[in-house]
């Protein structure tokens, strides 16, 4: 069953900094201060008085203009902000650099992780030079593969992406989603496996949603919306999602609505059909809450109504499989870190339900069933952890990992004997394994070979203490003996939010920043679900500030264990990270030479207002609620920017696509970083055009945007190609 969960060294010549001086400012003197640095001529953008009022207090607005993405207005004002970054980007000494380093580290082949349907295995393959990946499928894992699905033909700019694709039970139909420019917007398809081609079927208007196929292949289940009304469908609050079955061979106006509630216009609904064919299980949440509803419909009786098992928004609940009428759910639900427990449909009152797996001291994050056994993937410190378990729950002991890393994967069924897994980590690009059931041992199955000397590197986990004494731990990972001389260009990156944890992985432009020398540090700050629920809690509405204490203090930590040094620090981090970023420099500019918000969410007055804005509502608060409101305005981005600040210099990277984190909240944050700071430090804005929040982005473009922020972080850190 498909479980679904809660994204060639070169010479270098060495660099002189001294180049920057003029446009992009010479970099900080060793003392961290501006220096002899010249501002910059950023273009005008009108100020209008906008002013809201929230609980009493008047809340200025003055670029409310630039929410208007497509304006004449903004549109110049998008061309001019981008054309003072290029002139910035083009003196930058390791530009050229790092985008040869990076594209040659880009060159090897990537495999994703198979899935069998049907008797035929799917698994995708890049090839270097290609912008996406590629799906094939083979009888045999040892058979010559058919290519099945290629997106680099989709666009000549390689900008349309297939963001899912899930085989029918069958093995003979495709479901596949594609996305175009970075949008979260899905165009569902269905491709005969046999002939290659597309049937006429067609889905809009899907977002948010996977595809769960009825067990005689006839169809299957997706979620969507309306179709947005209005000049700006980027910008359209998205409500009322609804579930539907799309029967093979109908158009889409003739599917079956399966489970809606106008009365509950900001539920969502995620349709899974059991591995038996028998059950409908509707997850129901409520924005990115962790806490859900399950619905249940049984399919072998038509006309069975939807019928409530989970009714409360008190806790996390994630179907995994059915064994007859019991349900095997993993839940938070009196468990901090998460177990599992069984539900029998026939007598699912509470007292009745069974534990499986009780709550354990390392963080459960994913339960799945292969064959007769079930496979529990833990976090301890935030690496991966897999234990195996008998179908009632006695301990197998563990299945031996690669290292320190992260593994994910391990899908299945009743009958089947074997799974297949990835595993990486800050050093190692994705291995995939093949992992016997019965044996319990993992064979090697496909391993990337890239021109990076993985052993010149290490990663070492470190715990420091944040602001309030609590214990937090930290990645750090650099070239093999690099000095603690307080003088290593660093970036350091966290998350800290929605339940989500920061676990090792492997980035080809943070394996270029690498192999240059840099030092990059990942801290899994609260917020995250490293921890479990309380973890998570302790940063969320009123709490959120902690999230930014705990980034900065593992900044502080850096800075004594003589890591680095406020003049050679970085920080970078997207989506919520762009917030943490963002908040963070403003809070404590002294720390830190440069700082990269990426796509982030920096109007915490007005996010609700755009696209699926409110669903985070769960995290930050609500303006709504005067306390929530104080917290908000008191932190957020946009509003809280002082003349007179020397804020650390600043690229902000976002997309003019991006209809998750409306790009608006970039924009706006530009105008109002670039009107308050009067200094010499470069504060700069770069918006890439057909790009969206990130998902589904080429390879091209991100060597690019990854290659000019990188360089200009080298140029703010002092890095150069003689460390």
């Amino acid at each position: 069953m498909t479980v679904i969960t809660r994204f060639r060294p070169v010479w270098l010549p060495v660099a002189t900094l001294s180049l920057l001086a003029g446009c992009a400012g010479t970099p900080p003197s060793s003392d961290g201060k501006a220096g002899t640095e010249s501002r910059l001529d950023y273009p005008t953008a009108r100020r209008v008085d906008q002013v809201d009022a929230f609980h009493g207090v008047q809340v200025a607005d003055p670029y409310r203009w630039l929410e208007e993405l497509d304006s004449p207005e903004t549109r110049s004002w998008i061309d001019a902000q981008n054309k003072v970054t290029d002139s910035v980007l083009k003196q930058l000494p390791l530009r050229q650099a790092l985008t040869e380093r990076m594209t040659q580290l880009w060159e090897y082949e990537r495999y994703g992780i198979p899935r069998e349907r049907g008797g035929r295995y799917f698994y995708t393959r890049q090839a270097p030079g290609q912008n996406q990946p590629v799906l094939y499928s083979a009888t045999a894992l040892d058979a010559e593969p058919t290519l099945l699905l290629d997106p680099n033909t989709l666009s000549t700019d390689g900008t349309q992406a297939v963001s899912d694709w899930v085989p029918s039970p069958d093995g003979k139909l495709l479901a596949w989603a594609a996305q175009s420019g970075g949008s979260d917007w899905k165009q569902w398809r269905v491709r005969n496996i046999e002939t290659g081609e597309d049937l006429p079927d067609v889905i809009e208007w899907s977002k948010f949603s996977g595809a769960s196929w009825a067990a005689d292949s006839s169809g299957f289940y997706y979620s969507a919306y309306d179709a947005p009304t209005g000049e700006n469908k980027l910008k359209a609050v998205n409500e009322n999602q609804k579930l539907y079955f799309h029967r093979i061979g109908t158009p889409q106006s003739a599917d079956l609505l399966a489970y809606a509630r106008p009365d509950e216009p900001k539920w969502g609904f995620q349709g899974q059909v059991s591995d038996d064919g028998r059950w409908l299980i509707i997850t129901v949440s409520l924005g990115t809450d962790e806490r859900n509803q399950l619905f249940v419909q049984d399919l072998k009786t038509p006309g069975s109504p939807v019928r409530p098992l989970i009714d409360r928004f008190e806790a996390s609940y994630n179907f995994i499989d059915s064994m007859g009428s019991t349900l095997l759910l993993m839940t938070n639900l009196d468990a901090e870190r998460s177990r599992l427990i069984a539900v029998d449909l026939a007598r699912p009152a509470r007292d009745q339900w069974l534990e499986v797996i009780p709550e354990d001291a390392a963080t459960l994050v994913q339960v799945s069933r292969v064959g007769d056994v079930l496979l529990a993937r833990y976090l301890k410190d935030a690496q991966t952890v897999l234990r195996r378990y008998t179908l009632d729950g006695e301990p197998q002991g563990e299945v031996a990992l690669p290292g320190i890393g992260t593994a994910v994967g391990f899908d299945g069924g009743a009958t089947d004997t074997q799974t297949f897994y990835s595993y990486s980590s800050y050093t190692t690009p994705a291995q995939i394994h093949r992992l016997d059931i019965r044996s319990g041992q993992s064979q090697l199955f496909r391993k990337p070979e890239l021109a990076l000397d993985s052993s010149t590197l290490e990663t070492r986990q470190v715990f420091y203490t944040a602001a309030d004494g609590t214990r937090i731990p930290m990645f750090i990972t650099a070239k093999r003996g690099t000095p603690l001389n307080g003088a290593n260009p660093t970036i350091l990156y966290a998350y800290g939010g929605f339940n989500i944890p920061v676990t090792p992985g492997f980035s080809v432009p943070v394996a270029t920043w690498l192999s240059m020398g840099g030092v990059y540090a990942v801290a899994n700050i609260r917020g995250g679900g490293e921890y479990g629920r309380t973890w998570h809690e302790s940063a969320i509405k009123t709490r959120r500030t902690v999230a930014f204490d705990d980034f900065a203090s593992a900044a502080e930590h850096l800075i004594a264990e003589k890591w680095t040094a406020p003049q050679h620090l970085a920080i970078n981090g997207r989506s919520n990270g762009g917030l943490l970023v963002a908040a963070t420099a403003m809070r404590r500019p002294e720390l830190f030479a440069a700082a990269i918000p990426g796509v982030g969410v920096l109007d915490m007055i007005r996010f609700r207002d755009f696209t699926i804005g409110w669903a985070w509502e769960s995290d930050y608060g609500s303006v709504k609620n005067a306390d929530e409101f104080a917290t908000l305005y008191g932190y957020s981005p946009l509003h809280n920017l002082k003349s007179g600040v020397e804020y650390p210099a600043m690229m902000i990277l976002t997309g003019d696509h991006d209809d998750r984190v409306y790009p608006a909240h970039s924009f706006k944050y530009a105008a109002a970083l670039q009107h308050a700071y009067q200094g010499g430090r470069p504060m700069l804005i770069r918006i890439e055009t057909r790009g969206g929040h990130g998902a589904g982005k080429p390879v091209s473009m991100q060597i690019s945007e990854n290659a000019d922020w990188m360089a200009f972080v080298a140029a703010r850190t002092g890095l150069d190609t003689a460390r």
